[in-house]
């Protein structure tokens, strides 16, 4: 009992610590879009922190995931915490220290707008690499407060300064002297204020850096990388399918229409809170009930119901899209950009039906198929965006991240049935999907802004759900 009690709290505590920061950066998308002077800015902030994303994966090398399946593997548990440290640090600050010094002729091949930025980048990166496996170690020795606590005050940090930074300081003249940055735009100052929340956790992390020593073992680490590689491809792809749009289409478009996309674009993260959310409670529970008779009917049944409140979340953000564009977007220009929500939706719907089929590859051991299935939207991901871009502009882009998620689902649902056959409700799923794509597209572009017709679709849909659930429903009240 002590246990399940120790799991259910863990499992709350790394969910906030997960769902948290995704909730402040809903708060930040606000700040921003109402501070910076255009959707160009907007656009300078969104590639910094995609190149950020890639930074991230290429330093970190899938050795996070690596530590996590070594350190309880392994019987010399200093031997694989030391090792993967080591390579962790040695790696960065072999990489990052000649891109810091060639920073001069690197920022503009990779189209940075100020050399600083790029240089912040360099710092900011070094730092977050060096607390990966200090947080990791947290995470392994089951201290999920301690955990919880330095990722809250790392966002916490970072929130502050946004706002000191972005509106105190220059509300009250306070900024006219540092001039720290060439453009006038604030931009920068959001990169300093990442950069600071870092050295601040970094330097909370300090003491428990005692733990580690500089000491490579090489027959292990060769075993490691061996198992890691594979979860670095993965990661590529998945950072190219999620973020690539946002530098493909300043390429191709211009950095104001860019700007506008990546800030509509943020409207999708009431269904990636959603998605974060439900993966925290119902990815443990996957493993814990694998082993159970009707698990499969079960996966079948989380599935539906998550399709279910997917949906309607869907459904609800399309009905009332100017209310949280008005939330989230505070210029007109970013409005020009509103078309995509829709699809953007949709698309992050069928990424958390992906994540749910997920459990097939899982509880067989074949992960490597994880892999095979982000490659596979990683080259789409790329083909359709070069294809589509010149062609349908950013809509295309956006249909480009449906269609690749499309696939990818599809995909991942047929080699599931063929390695691991479950009861999934198929024909109601695509029957839902379509339901709520048509009413989405027609409360979008028929009657978008009418209050009643939108809430009388959202009424429909309840009646529908409630009908087509209605056995499920009545079984649940008996059973309470």
């Amino acid at each position: 009992m002590s246990t399940l009690k120790s799991f259910i709290k863990n499992t709350l505590v790394y969910g906030i610590a997960a769902v948290l920061p995704k909730a402040i950066n809903v708060f930040l998308v606000a700040l921003h879009t109402k501070i910076l002077p255009s959707t160009a800015d907007f656009n300078t902030n969104t590639e910094y922190y995609v190149w950020a994303a890639y930074f991230n994966v290429l330093l970190t090398f899938g050795m996070e995931t690596t530590f996590f399946k070594f350190f309880n593997a392994e019987k010399d548990k200093a031997q694989v915490l030391n090792t993967t440290f080591s390579i962790i640090a040695l790696v960065a600050i072999l990489l990052l220290t000649p891109l810091f010094f060639l920073a001069d002729t690197i920022a503009p091949i990779l189209e940075f707008s100020e050399t600083s930025h790029f240089k912040i980048l360099i710092i900011t990166a070094l730092l977050d690499t060096l607390v990966v496996i200090p947080f990791a170690y947290l995470r392994v020795k089951n201290k999920a407060l301690n955990y919880a606590i330095f990722k809250t005050l790392n966002i916490t940090v970072y929130a502050i300064l946004n706002i000191l930074f972005l509106w105190y300081l220059p509300t009250h003249g306070y900024l006219n002297n540092f001039n720290l940055f060439n453009n006038s735009s604030q931009v920068g100052y959001i990169f300093l204020a990442n950069l600071i929340a870092s050295g601040f956790i970094f330097i909370l992390l300090l003491p428990l850096f005692s733990t580690f020593r500089i000491q490579l073992n090489f027959t292990l680490l060769k075993k490691m990388l061996h198992y890691s590689w594979p979860i670095l491809i993965a990661g590529i792809a998945y950072i190219t399918n999620e973020n690539l749009d946002k530098l493909i289409l300043p390429r191709y478009l211009n950095e104001s229409i860019a700007g506008a996309y990546a800030g509509t674009y943020k409207l999708g993260v009431f269904m990636s809170l959603f998605i974060t959310a439900f993966k925290l409670g119902a990815e443990p529970f996957f493993f814990n009930i694998a082993k159970q008779k009707n698990a499969k009917t079960t996966y079948a049944l989380i599935l539906e119901w998550f399709t279910i409140l997917g949906s309607l979340i869907v459904l609800f953000i399309v009905s009332y899209i100017d209310f949280f564009a008005s939330l989230l977007l505070k210029q007109p220009e970013y409005f020009e950009t509103l078309a995509i929500v829709p699809v953007i939706l949709l698309a992050n719907l069928l990424l958390g039906i992906y994540n749910n089929l997920s459990v097939w590859y899982k509880n067989t051991g074949q992960t490597k198929y994880a892999m095979y299935f982000s490659i596979l939207g990683g080259v789409l991901t790329i083909t359709g965006l070069v294809t589509l871009v010149p062609i349908f502009g950013y809509m295309g882009a956006a249909w480009v991240t449906f269609g690749v998620y499309a696939v990818m689902m599809i995909t991942s649902y047929l080699y599931g049935q063929k390695h691991y056959k479950t009861p999934y409700q198929v024909f109601k799923i695509i029957g839902l999907f379509l339901f709520t794509t048509a009413l989405s597209f027609v409360s979008f572009y028929f009657f978008r802004g009418d209050f009643m017709v939108n809430t009388l679709f959202i009424i429909i849909t309840l009646v529908f759900l409630y009908f087509s659930q209605q056995k499920f429903i009545k079984q649940r009240l008996v059973n309470r």
